[in-house]
């Protein structure tokens, strides 16, 4: 018995040390941190890109990097998918007119991604189909080279509304949401 508490003491420790650290990461970063890991002029290029794609298609992108999650979110243990899905809300991002919005969120302190879509887009793409398309921009965010990553992560999106959202020749985007990334 005093080895399995021992055992469990030893866990909970271990568990503590390693909500401390991550709360530690995500602190160490802010704002400025997130707009120098995407270089000068970056903003813009991405801005461009997402507009540019939007003429292809009905369905609108937002692109939203966020250097670490607020104590909130830490101390209880959150994951980066939690905060896309919530950034997704407060963005409006599902409040588009044929509900094909997607958000492509970057967590920069766990360099992670995440792509929500509104239940249009959402019936056309299963699970596999993101989980393979997100495996490939993971690898950019791990070598640090995030505007490729979000370039890729566009470019894939784009793909997919321009597949089964596509406009015609006389139609045109509405352009419900802005293009230009969020970085907080």
């Amino acid at each position: 018995r005093r080895r399995f508490r021992r055992r469990r003491r030893v866990g909970e420790l271990v568990s503590a040390m390693n909500k401390v650290l991550r709360i530690l990461k995500h602190r160490w970063l802010d704002e400025r941190d997130a707009r120098r890991a995407l270089g000068g002029g970056a903003l813009a290029r991405l801005r461009a890109r997402v507009g540019a794609s939007e003429k292809r298609h009905s369905g609108e992108i937002r692109v939203c990097v966020e250097a670490g999650l607020p104590m909130s979110y830490l101390w209880r243990g959150a994951a980066a998918r939690e905060r896309a899905v919530a950034m997704f809300g407060k963005l409006r991002v599902w409040d588009t007119e044929n509900n094909n919005g997607v958000l492509i969120y970057l967590l920069l302190a766990e360099r992670r991604i995440e792509i929500v879509a509104d239940r249009a887009l959402h019936r056309h793409v299963d699970a596999a189909r993101w989980q393979a398309l997100l495996g490939v921009m993971r690898t950019a965010f791990r070598a640090g080279e995030f505007e490729a990553g979000l370039n890729q992560a566009i470019d894939a999106v784009d793909a997919l509304l321009a597949e089964h959202f596509a406009l015609s020749a006389a139609q045109s985007n509405a352009n419900e949401l802005p293009d230009a990334p969020l970085v907080l």
